[in-house]
């Protein structure tokens, strides 16, 4: 078996990823390489269509995105066919201060070429034109820290040929505008408060309220007034070809590896600078389809708990930045109206079935990323899940139990610090306290702090000794130094697997999220509650366990050590009599 350090790769929160039409009608087994790319230093490995080029050992060259990818193409498990362009790339384009290396180029055309063999569309055709995503993936997760661009490749022209082709001028118009923001932000550096500015204008123009109101026409004027963004503010048009979309594409998602906020969580979780960032090519799939379309993030057990059971959340007719931004709250995946049982139940069966197999193939909890269109089940990426300690301890032992690892794996994986955070304090059942909101519980444990509203405003208190409550409407990767010293995490948006959850897990922060009732407005430094209003610096106590935010300060416990901890310290103790096996 495999260690489960191959699919470590970058959730990249914005978790969506994508493929053309075409891809959606059968697998063609992946044409062979015509030997151009085996000659020199190999840049670029394929995946998909019946194979893969890598496989899940090559963690550093492909990163853990690219790795995993490859794995799950060599298992059979149906992801969207691209290429990984390996990491030294990456280096190589650092130390050159921004050009490729010798032989990408050529390399990446080889791979494009293949790539509209399996797919059957061609890149930048305008009558059936294939549609790419751009995506980082680092040897070890950096859950959002670096960039993605989603429907790469259209143009003027391609939007009406993929409008043709669909059938649905909207759903073409809406994946143009998504382009043309992203491209701007990532690459051309555009803020994207500009183009959100440019949104929320033509809505009050025309007296709409929400972007579901918007249709085809509409979204066709929101793009155009988004080049317009791009002229005004870069000082350059949006290219309307596609390959200079997708090299500039790849140059971005390469230097995205330095960004100021993958470099902090790089510094606090001890990754080497020096490794760089692969860069994976996908054709895209499509979760903005219709009510039979979708897009969610599952866990093969719970991340809070760990209890054995698939778990997750869904958000039908989106693609996967919408629902790991926490700018949409998602719903269940099972159990609701609009839950993907509900939207496409064979689905929903195939997903429980591919999260057990991918976990006892890599032997962990399993974190996947996926996309339904139109009914049809897509695995973007699966990963070590993030979880809480007290989840971590019984993952451990259920699977040693289990027979996927070994007792003496178990002990290794539950380290001593995860033992002593699975006895965090918690609020005293007892004790008496004002509920004033009730969200998800993202990631357990509990803490008190003043309320801070920027996570520029938590670092300047918390150095001066405060314990800070970071609230947000939703966080982003730019709220990672702010989460970094806050002591708890509330969030008005967003869901169990938005950026805010899932970062908040991997810190060991208590986090609630999804509080709709809350308002929290950064600018005045308050954050409501029908009547009640909370102040910056005003005491709050966050119960991440329970999914409470509470008026001031509750006196806090330590709980009972749960059975599954008092099995591995046992197991700990027995490590070296032969308890291994």
């Amino acid at each position: 078996m495999l260690h489960q350090s191959i699919i470590q790769g970058s959730t990249d929160t914005s978790g969506a990823i994508a493929v053309g039409a075409a891809v959606v009608a059968g697998h063609p087994a992946l044409p062979a390489a015509n030997g151009q790319a085996a000659v020199g230093q190999r840049w670029v490995y394929a995946f998909g269509g019946g194979g893969a080029e890598g496989h899940g050992g090559m963690l550093a060259e492909l990163g853990g995105k690219g790795a995993g990818l490859a794995e799950m193409a060599r298992l059979g498990v149906p992801v969207p066919p691209g290429f990984t362009i390996v990491a030294e790339a990456s280096r190589r384009h650092r130390a050159g201060q921004g050009g490729f290396p010798a032989g990408l180029t050529a390399q990446v055309e080889e791979a494009l070429t293949r790539l509209e063999a399996v797919t059957g569309a061609r890149f930048g055709g305008s009558e059936n034109p294939l549609l790419v995503s751009v995506r980082s993936g680092a040897r070890a997760s950096m859950p959002g820290m670096m960039d993605t661009i989603l429907n790469l490749g259209l143009t003027d022209a391609t939007v009406m040929g993929l409008a043709a082709r669909s059938g649905d001028a909207r759903f073409a118009y809406d994946c143009y505008r998504r382009l043309i923001q992203t491209y701007g932000t990532v690459v051309q550096g555009v803020g994207a408060h500009v183009f959100d500015a440019a949104l929320e204008a033509y809505k009050e123009m025309r007296g709409l309220t929400r972007d579901a109101d918007l249709g085809a026409a509409d979204w066709r004027a929101v793009a155009a007034s988004y080049r317009a963004v791009i002229e005004r503010e870069a000082g350059e048009p949006f290219p309307q070809d596609a390959r200079t979309q997708l090299f500039a594409a790849i140059a971005a998602i390469f230097r995205s590896w330095s960004n100021a906020r993958a470099m902090a969580f790089r510094a606090v979780h001890g990754i080497p600078d020096d490794w760089g960032t692969a860069a994976t090519v996908q054709a895209m799939v499509f979760g903005n389809r219709g009510s039979a379309s979708g897009t969610g993030v599952a866990h093969s057990r719970d991340p809070s708990t760990g209890e054995a059971v698939l778990c997750g959340e869904f958000l039908a007719d989106a693609q996967g930045e919408d629902i790991v931004s926490g700018l949409r709250t998602p719903g269940p995946l099972t159990g609701a109206d609009a839950s993907l049982e509900a939207v496409a139940p064979e689905a929903f069966a195939e997903l429980g079935r591919i999260a057990d197999r991918l976990e006892r193939h890599f032997g962990d909890m399993q974190e996947i990323e996926f996309t339904v269109q139109q009914g049809r089940l897509f695995i973007l990426q699966s990963r070590a899940g993030k979880r809480t300690p007290e989840a971590g301890v019984r993952i451990a032992t259920e699977m040693a139990q289990a027979g996927i690892i070994s007792r003496a794996e178990a002990v290794q994986r539950a380290d001593l610090p995860a033992l002593a955070d699975s006895l965090r304090p918690i609020p005293d059942p007892d004790a008496p306290r004002e509920v004033i909101a009730r969200g998800l519980p993202a990631s357990s444990g509990a803490a008190t702090g003043a309320a801070v509203f920027t996570s520029d405003e938590a670092v300047r208190l918390a150095a001066e000794g405060v314990a800070v409550v970071l609230c947000r409407p939703e966080t982003s990767p730019h709220d990672v130094h702010g989460m970094q010293v806050a002591c708890a995490v509330v969030t008005a948006r967003g869901g169990a697997t938005s950026h805010a959850a899932t970062v908040a897990r991997a810190m060991g922060l208590p986090c609630v999220t999804g509080a709709r009732m809350l308002r929290v407005d950064p600018a005045a430094g308050v954050m409501t509650v029908g009547d009640l209003t909370v102040r910056a610096g005003e005491i709050i106590t966050v119960d991440g366990g329970a999914g409470h935010v509470i008026l001031g300060s509750v006196p806090m416990i330590r709980p009972e050590p749960p059975e599954a901890v008092a099995l591995l310290l046992r197991w700990a103790e027995g490590a070296d009599e032969g308890v291994g096996a």
